[in-house]
């Protein structure tokens, strides 16, 4: 069995390679290699988004193969017409939208996903997110490594921090991220409400009551057309004074505008964002001159755990393929 292992520099082709040959013992002819994300930003590629490379390397690199491996490579229906062979494409990461899911199906190509596969990680980051904004530990750092204030001024009761014990925070979505994160704040002793439209009675709590009582409201919803800009003015407004707001999730869920608005006025105390609706932000953004705003450039999930977890992941589904078993998280069975 050829398999390729279109690994990048943060799921490498070697971890690629060597989750495989656990798998399947050395039974498969493995072939890498390396795509240049996220040293160079991913992108459109044809019909599919956030891929990284480009068609006729894939072409040439799938020569022969029957199952491929990779987070970011493009799987486009011209590189499919040229892939006589492929029997399946396991993608590492939440959703294969680097793969033409369609021309993959009319072609009898299975395209398989990892699901889950960061969530303990941007569980942990979200809540790291929470930590620097309510404390204000970036800007503390700034002012004692960069400018020499020891920072008393820091230590007035109006410029102290906030703590999560006893606080009432709203989670946006209780999926595989947001339920961990719930779980992380208990042992904080923070007072967790959900709202999730896809749980029942929508987690126990509508949008509107659960930005009213949240002193922290948390984003953590899957992008849809549905719920594209859902936090802007109006509900940013039914936040109370003082509040912050965290997304870790996707930066099109926010309206940025507003979010700036509310930071300015001081309605809000601040925000932690590793997520935004351009990415990479313009250099200019508005966001960067806000106070109370902790900026990461898309991190959440980056962490050795999720590269190595993601490797296992998408190598079993081709084990699952070579011994004739049904794959686990097959978008396309039939």
């Amino acid at each position: 069995m050829r398999v390729l292992a279109a690994g990048d520099r943060f799921v490498l082709p070697e971890l690629l390679a060597g989750a495989l040959d656990a798998e399947l013992g050395g039974a498969a002819d493995v072939r890498r290699l390396e795509l240049p994300w996220p040293v160079v930003p991913f992108g459109r590629v044809a019909e599919v988004d956030e891929a990284s490379g480009d068609e006729d390397t894939m072409i040439d690199a799938l020569d022969g193969v029957e199952a491929c491996v990779t987070q970011m490579a493009p799987v486009t229906a011209k590189i499919l017409d040229n892939a006589s062979r492929l029997r399946l494409v396991a993608v590492a990461r939440g959703g294969p939208v680097n793969v033409d899911v369609a021309a993959a199906t009319a072609r009898g190509v299975r395209v398989c996903y990892a699901p889950g596969r960061n969530a303990t990680a941007t569980a942990e980051y979200t809540v790291g997110l929470m930590l620097a904004v309510l404390r204000r530990i970036p800007e503390t750092h700034a002012a004692l490594a960069g400018r020499g204030e020891w920072g008393g001024r820091y230590y007035t009761y109006d410029a102290t921090g906030l703590e999560l014990e006893g606080a009432p925070v709203g989670l946006v979505g209780g999926g595989a991220v947001g339920s961990r994160v719930a779980r992380i704040l208990a042992g904080f002793g923070a007072d967790v409400r959900i709202h999730d439209p896809y749980l029942p009675d929508g987690g126990g709590t509508s949008l509107d009551d659960l930005l009213r009582r949240s002193r922290v409201v948390s984003l953590h919803a899957r992008l849809t057309p549905e719920n594209r800009g859902m936090i802007g003015a109006r509900e940013l407004a039914l936040m109370p004074p003082g509040s912050v707001l965290i997304n870790c999730a996707r930066g099109p869920l926010l309206d940025e505008d507003a979010l700036c608005d509310a930071l300015e006025s001081g309605h809000l105390l601040g925000a932690g964002l590793d997520t935004f609706a351009v990415e990479p932000p313009p250099a200019g953004s508005r966001l960067f001159g806000m106070p109370g705003v902790v900026a990461t450039p898309h991190l959440g999930g980056a962490s050795r755990a999720v590269a190595e977890k993601a490797a296992r992941i998408v190598a079993a589904e081709v084990g699952r393929l070579h011994r004739g078993e049904p794959l686990a998280h097959c978008l396309n069975p039939a």
